[in-house]
């Protein structure tokens, strides 16, 4: 078993990787970015959050597990392998994110629970996987929490509607653990146990939670897609193209930013690349990121990466 990224008293999360890439076109995911702008945070931001080749953000696709006594709990599933998907970077991968999780030590048949803090393609993917070219769960023995009010909303006309620009993930990977009778629809602030719940994080799709672990005094937030990009870190009040309600997630940003500076409160933004956890500081009028285990700060022109 993988030396866990954080122990918190009696609970351990750790990251799977599935990928780590220059993936997105800075201009395509934030409307208030401009050339001077970049330029201006390019000191900072490369190499390990832009590419100085192509001028793309780097982000990494992953999951965590979260062991908490009987509890194995994975969060977020990736975009998965074998499926078709309209983004051409995603179009029937074969990252082999299972595998990997189960070479890290994490049986699929022994997961208890599957969290999705939202139903977006990057995920959901590994929900299931392909059997005798059938989508199956690919945690048979799991509970997959699915926040109600997000399952509701992208099985609703306008949720079908927005499919229909994206691209239909909800066929192959949320429908079959529907139809498996795994699913269950919880209110945004399920309780797992005693140490790890879920929170509202309303904004980026209508029904996004977060996840919140507490033990032994010390707590970690792992937070889906209310941070995308270390940017967010320098301009916390921009929200993505793929914010749904961007004033919402403006506001839900600022609140747990807010609520975590120089707290020793440990933050997992989903994209955020390798070691992904880190801690919030404020700096006069800004924030700066501290990533775990290392002493380097990140978030503004001047600052050290």
């Amino acid at each position: 078993m993988p030396a866990a990224l954080l122990n918190l008293g009696s609970v351990s999360i750790e990251r799977v990787e599935e990928s780590s890439f220059a993936a997105l076109d800075p201009f395509e995911v934030y409307p208030e970015v401009t050339a001077e702008l970049l330029a201006a945070n390019a000191q900072w931001l490369m190499p390990r959050f832009l590419d100085a080749a192509t001028q793309r953000l780097i982000l990494s696709f992953q999951g965590f597990v979260i062991r908490s006594g009987a509890a194995l709990i994975v969060v977020d599933t990736c975009v998965g392998d074998c499926k078709a998907r309209r983004r051409p970077g995603f179009d029937k991968q074969r990252w082999g994110w299972l595998a990997r999780l189960e070479a890290s030590g994490v049986s699929c048949d022994a997961v208890t629970h599957v969290v999705c803090t939202h139903f977006h393609v990057d995920h959901v993917g590994g929900n299931t996987r392909l059997r005798n070219g059938q989508w199956v769960t690919s945690f048979p023995n799991a509970r997959y929490l699915f926040p109600r009010l997000e399952f509701e909303y992208w099985s609703s006309p306008a949720g079908i509607r927005a499919l229909e620009r994206t691209g239909d993930y909800m066929t192959d990977s949320v429908l079959p653990v529907i139809a498996a009778g795994q699913a269950e629809l919880v209110a945004p602030d399920h309780a797992i146990d005693a140490r790890v719940g879920l929170r509202p994080a309303g904004g980026h799709t209508p029904g996004s939670v977060i996840v919140d672990v507490q033990s032994a005094s010390q707590r970690a937030l792992l937070l889906g897609d209310v941070l995308h990009t270390m940017l967010q870190i320098r301009y916390p009040d921009w929200s993505t193209r793929f914010c749904m309600d961007a004033e919402a997630s403006r506001r839900t940003r600022r609140a747990i930013l807010d609520s975590c500076a120089d707290q020793d409160i440990w933050l997992l933004p989903n994209h955020f690349p390798a070691p992904t956890a880190g801690q919030i500081e404020r700096c006069g009028g800004h924030y700066l990121w501290r990533y775990a285990g290392e002493g380097t700060l990140a978030g503004f022109p001047g600052s050290s990466t």
